[in-house]
């Protein structure tokens, strides 16, 4: 059995049960066909290779530059997308292997909003398979705002980072949303970018390379004011490193 197994199963009703499973965590199954023979990361060969990799993409935002495939290969390439190369963002390169769809999906949606901690493990050891070439000496994790993070319960994005802090030994430094956004779903790039001026504040001084940490990269609007504060504060080079990107034509 494989991803594509797994995809037709939550399109014919089984998510619930897959999703339960998650959050009991099994160990020695494979947490998206449920083989009894997984690799220690928590899913089989077969599954890992056929995930929605992100291979071929912009090296600064990370924006897919043609059809994906399941070449296990880093994009080596300095690559940029026509976003990048007219309105570079503050940011200067972004590690996002893996693209927002199919198991990905329901992997992030039962971290951020059943709070599964199963699926933030298996989240973790998928960022940790493909770690930045070169990564910062503090991790920064996207904050959210107090009203919001009050009602969902926890910060995802913080979570990670305390996670990734304690396998790669890097210490997590903080930052602040100032104001409370509107939904962002029908805003375009432009639009979100606006929308995101002067959310962000970060206490300095931070060190020379700083790595902002998210689960999902969309347009790159939150990076980029948020690695803007970085600068503001000190740092001098900024990247992102998140499990996953949305194409913009998804958006």
């Amino acid at each position: 059995m494989s991803v594509a197994w797994w995809a037709r199963s939550v399109a014919s009703g089984t998510v619930n049960w897959v999703n339960s499973w998650l959050g009991r965590g099994l160990p020695g199954y494979c947490a998206f066909c449920l083989s009894p023979e997984p690799l220690e990361s928590g899913w089989c060969r077969e599954c890992f290779n056929e995930l929605p990799w992100n291979r071929h993409a912009c090296v600064q935002c990370k924006e897919p530059l043609g059809r994906h495939t399941s070449n296990l290969s880093p994009n080596l390439s300095n690559e940029r997308c026509g976003h990048c190369l007219v309105s570079p963002p503050a940011f200067k390169v972004t590690t996002a292997e893996l693209l927002y769809e199919g198991p990905v999906i329901e992997l992030i949606y039962d971290f951020k909003f059943n709070g599964s901690p199963r699926a933030g493990a298996l989240l973790v050891e998928l960022m940790l398979a493909n770690t930045p070439a070169h990564l910062g000496s503090a991790l920064l994790p996207v904050p959210m705002f107090q009203a919001r993070a009050k009602k969902r319960g926890f910060n995802q994005a913080s979570w990670l980072a305390s996670q990734l802090s304690k396998r790669l030994n890097v210490p997590v430094v903080s930052a602040r949303c100032t104001k409370q956004l509107p939904s962002q779903r029908s805003l375009n790039r432009r639009q979100r970018m606006v929308n995101m001026v002067g959310a962000f504040q970060v206490v300095g001084p931070l060190p020379h390379h700083v790595t902002i940490i998210d689960d999902v990269v969309t347009t790159g609007a939150t990076g980029h004011a948020l690695a803007q504060a970085a600068l503001d504060a000190g740092a001098m080079h900024v990247d992102i490193w998140a499990v996953a990107r949305t194409p913009l034509d998804r958006n």
